[in-house]
């Protein structure tokens, strides 16, 4: 929609706080197609769960899933990718024009694909242009015309419903005026024997809340809303979606918090930001995967919240199956059916009780008039998401007053090929290239052995710059933890394939499997530092550190204190070739990247880091729309006094174009520095490019060798950092105090 703005854009003047509501729905789940199909399998309670028929596997009885049958992805697209595609067609039916923004929940991508190519022995990185789950968002942007930012959320299980929220988010800042949001995953051998490798897969079919369950039923699906800001309904509105509340356990990477006090938190969070108390809702959709210990923990949670008299509440799981990060916005699809059919679902599977769980789930579907909604979604590394949802015609939340522009700089650390942030400082002052493999056992030199203990390289590598960013920042824990990643944990998935493969799929690693999800580092962090707040991940490629940044902005409160914000990507020796076509076209292998503790910005602070423009870097004047968010060519020149451009290899042609364009737009004189030519190729360099600039802001000038013969001094101006090919991404860096 044209007038869109995009993250980093200043909020909106708050008249009457705009509301959201879902305004088209698309859904493909093992219960059908649809939102007929889904309410009628709902009522008669059905139960969507069978063997496994997508892939072969050694098993005499393969385990039941719930996968979607009949569905077929059409051409070379992976699964995941059709499925999407086929929930955002439904979900966009008879829309007037594209979405502003989509922002979606993925954790398999195209692994289900990946995994054939190589079983076959492919290596190269033809097979493989769709296997970042970020590829999924990309592809359904480009499919529905998105003039914005696709943004992907991977916080495993709860990613669709943190997707969810971060929309909301966007919506109620004014950013844009309507989303596409949601979740999609495909079944895949890595989730397959990957939860079974964790003997937590029920033989017989997930049964939540029974005393004899033994575990979740994997799933696949996709469920995609159209949220729309507006003051009142628009017609045909589903639902309203109301509020929502992220936390993290901080406990364990694939248990839950015993007496599911982060699941307590992200409750009591959602009903705060819809403006509601306890008793004000009539269902509860819970997580309910199965599971002994998550069963456990949030029954103790739902009984704890409710003062011991929870409303009727059921998990939908034993119909469904779990299907990753889908199953957030496949619940809130459920919940916002339950309201507008006045359908209690049926807790099908669970069929006696667990005594132990202080909470008894509807057993069947009933019928009931419901006003309010909250549904639960928990995830590996403890990642929390609860949603509130309302019946359209009720009164509107309270009005939320806007967050402060901008975050003060507290400490800040990178690792690259030549060391820690001094030893990079000191490489650039002298004119040398920071690119290379830090050996690994110096990404973590300052932290106990026990403390990184069965961590591989991307693990390691986050926790150590985290604990570097806070040593520097000084005394205080971060609340929160917003990392990026372009690949996710690639030496956990690669030697969970290699050992299945090798075992002829008999055998599958539980430690690499809980290792392999793209949250995994950000857990540990999170878990280490007692982090309790949002723990959010996204991998956006080369822009997974600038959408972390803008996730932070979004959903970090006024009072949220200091919070932390990373990006990192490790140089796999198969996988990071086959993958990213930028690191195999890099004569010199390298990774690393950078963590900066942030607090909210105030007057006289510094340095200021601020989010800017995400975008698709080939629609017609995109150069120039990030100019003008950037204040036009006057502001550009009056606030920024050097540039430092991300150009991967792989799109150096159409970067090098975007940068002549965006210099001839704004007559910009001062140095430019193209950065990755500095780092090397790898996703996560953006953030060592923003802990540089933050440096020379403080010193207020870069390196005379990195700038060549231009005059290095910023003269109390900051650094304008752009990301460039095909997305445009920006932040910028200013002196505290400069407008």
């Amino acid at each position: 929609m044209s007038g869109s703005v995009p993250p980093g854009a200043p909020d909106a003047e708050p008249m009457s706080a705009p509301r959201v509501f879902i305004c088209g729905v698309g859904i493909l789940s093992p219960l059908g197609r649809g939102l007929a199909a889904t309410a009628a399998a709902l009522r008669e309670g059905r139960r969507g769960l069978a063997p496994l028929e997508l892939f072969a596997c050694p098993f005499e009885t393969p385990l039941p899933v719930g996968e979607v049958r009949g569905f077929a992805a059409a051409g070379d697209l992976p699964r995941t990718h059709a499925l999407a595609l086929a929930a955002a067609a439904d979900a966009l039916e008879g829309a007037e024009g594209p979405p502003d923004a989509v922002v979606l929940g993925v954790t398999t991508g195209g692994m289900l694909s990946t995994e054939e190519h190589l079983k076959k022995g492919f290596r190269w990185p033809e097979p493989s242009p769709y296997h970042a789950a970020a590829s999924v968002t990309e592809c359904v942007a480009a499919a529905v015309g998105c003039p914005g930012p696709a943004l992907t959320v991977a916080t495993a299980c709860s990613s669709g419903a943190a997707a969810l929220k971060l929309a909301l988010e966007m919506l109620r800042r004014g950013r844009v005026a309507s989303v596409l949001a949601g979740g999609a995953d495909s079944l895949c051998r890595l989730t397959y024997y990957g939860f079974n490798s964790l003997q937590i897969v029920d033989p017989d079919g997930a049964r939540p809340f029974d005393r004899r369950r033994r575990g979740m039923s994997v799933a696949e699906g996709a469920a995609l809303l159209l949220l729309r800001a507006s003051a009142t309904a628009p017609p045909g509105a589903l639902a309203e979606l109301r509020g929502g509340g992220l936390s993290c356990d901080a406990h364990h990477p694939a248990a839950p918090h015993p007496e599911g006090r982060g699941a307590l938190a992200a409750m009591t969070a959602a009903l705060a930001d819809a403006g509601l108390t306890p008793g004000e809702i009539d269902y509860v959709n819970l997580h309910g995967t199965g599971t002994i210990e998550n069963d456990q923990a949030e029954g103790r949670a739902v009984y704890a919240f409710f003062g011991g008299h929870p409303p009727p509440a059921s998990s939908v799981k034993g119909c469904f199956g779990h299907s990753l990060a889908a199953a957030g916005a496949i619940e809130a699809v459920v919940a916002a059916l339950a309201l507008r059919e006045g359908l209690i679902p049926g807790n099908i599977g669970g069929e006696q009780p667990d005594p132990g769980l202080l909470l008894v789930p509807e057993a069947v579907p009933r019928q009931a008039r419901l006003t309010t909604v909250l549904s639960n979604s928990f995830g590996f590394g403890g990642n929390n998401a609860v949603l509130v949802l309302g019946r359209p015609e009720l009164a509107p939340p309270p009005v939320r007053p806007a967050a402060a522009a901008g975050w003060v700089v507290e400490g800040a650390a990178c690792l690259t090929g030549a060391g820690d942030t001094r030893a990079s400082l000191e490489a650039l002052a002298e004119g040398r290239a920071c690119r290379g493999i830090l050996p690994e056992e110096n990404l973590t030199a300052h932290l106990p052995p026990r403390s990184v203990r069965r961590m591989k390289r991307l693990a390691r590598m986050s926790l150590g710059l985290a604990a570097a960013a806070l040593a520097e920042a000084g005394p205080g824990a971060p609340t929160a933890v917003f990392m990026g990643t372009g690949w996710g944990a690639l030496s956990e998935t690669h030697d969970f394939i290699e050992k299945l493969y090798a075992s002829h799929e008999f055998f599958a690693s539980p430690i690499d499997f809980v290792g392999s999800v793209h949250n995994a580092p950000a857990g540990r962090v999170a878990t280490h530092f007692q982090a309790t707040g949002p723990n959010i991940t996204m991998t956006g490629g080369n822009y997974s550190f600038e959408q972390a940044l803008a996730a932070a902005d979004l959903l970090s409160p006024e009072d949220a204190g200091r919070i932390l914000v990373l990006a990192a990507d490790e140089l796999h020796p198969v996988f990071s070739r086959v993958f990213d076509p930028s690191v195999a076209l890099d004569a010199a292998p390298s990774d690393g990247g950078g963590a900066l503790a942030l607090r909210r910005a105030s007057p006289g602070a510094g340095p200021v880091l601020t989010p800017g423009w995400l975008g698709p870097g080939t629609r017609p004047r995109a150069v120039a729309r990030l100019v003008e968010h950037h204040g036009g060519t006057h502001g550009i020149r009056e606030r920024y006094g050097a540039v430092l451009a991300g150009i991967p290899a792989a799109e150096r042609e159409t970067g090098q174009g975007q940068l002549a364009e965006f210099l001839g737009l704004t007559g910009f004189g001062g140095p430019v520095v193209d950065y990755r030519r500095y780092t090397g190729e790898y996703a996560g360099a953006s953030a060592v490019a923003a802990v540089w600039a933050q440096a020379w802001v403080r010193r207020d000038g870069l390196p005379p060798a990195v700038c060549g013969k231009r005059s290095p001094g910023l003269e109390g101006r900051g650094v304008l950092m752009l990301g460039l090919g095909a997305w445009l991404a920006s932040c910028a860096l200013q002196a505290g105090g400069a407008p």
